[in-house]
């Protein structure tokens, strides 16, 4: 018998749309730390990438940042994280994958801590062998880390693949030996994913449990190997982060 393909999702931008509640608090830690508040075209880019990289690409003193998270973080957990959707249709594809024999869980640069609970909330978890994300802010991660803890944990023995909308995604399964499958309904700017070495690109959510399936076949062809075909290099790792 086969082994069963696991894939890992990414979960803001892919699985679900929580641009409204982390840009609302990156809007109080702009206003807390008395800071012009960027435009929401800026604050798109807070979506994806941790929050410790996004407040100084955004104009917050290196010396600052801390402050600016723990204000972030002040909001986000009792009322940001909640302002927050699951993509219209997104539930529907993840239960085509499941009946499929396909293995499902989020790998997210997102704290566990809350990335966890908003799977709870918003009717995901059932449809998961696990949740995996960032450790504590104390704690240096990466969307690598992240990937790797997900890959210990669950133990894979057939394909692997990455889905994500943001090149973070791309380079952390790719330091793991992993493809990455993109999506277009998310948070990267054009040819973000492709050039980051994706090598396809979804464009709508009702094509991804075929575009998903259609890259395991890929994986399972006589003399396919982890990683191959894929434009780009793998990089080893990445900055020490926290996520969003």
């Amino acid at each position: 018998m086969t082994p069963a393909p696991l894939v890992l999702l990414d979960l803001d931008g892919t699985l679900t749309d929580s641009y409204p509640g982390i840009a609302a608090s990156a809007r109080v830690a702009f206003t807390t730390l008395g800071l012009p508040v960027p435009g929401d075209a800026a604050l798109r880019r807070f979506v994806g990438p941790p929050v410790v990289e996004s407040f100084p690409r955004l104009g917050v003193p290196p010396e600052r940042v801390p402050e600016a998270v723990a204000a972030y973080r002040g909001y986000f957990r009792t009322t940001g994280m909640w302002e927050n959707s699951v993509y219209d249709g997104i539930t529907e594809q993840l239960r085509t994958l499941r009946d499929a024999g396909v293995r499902l869980a989020v790998a997210t640069s997102k704290p566990e801590v809350f990335a966890g609970p908003i799977c709870e909330r918003f009717g995901l978890a059932p449809l998961l062998e696990g949740v995996f994300g960032a450790p504590p802010d104390h704690v240096p991660s990466s969307k690598a880390t992240v990937v790797a803890a997900a890959l210990d944990a669950l133990r894979p023995a057939g394909a692997v693949l990455m889905v994500g909308d943001r090149e973070h995604d791309v380079h952390g399964a790719r330091a793991n030996g992993v493809d990455c499958l993109g999506v277009a309904w998310g948070y990267a700017q054009s040819g973000e994913l492709r050039g980051a070495g994706a090598f396809a690109v979804v464009d709508h959510v009702d094509g991804l449990a075929a575009a998903v399936l259609a890259a395991i076949d890929r994986q399972a062809a006589p003399g396919a190997q982890p990683g191959g075909d894929v434009s780009g290099s793998p990089r080893p790792g990445e900055a020490p982060t926290t996520g969003t």
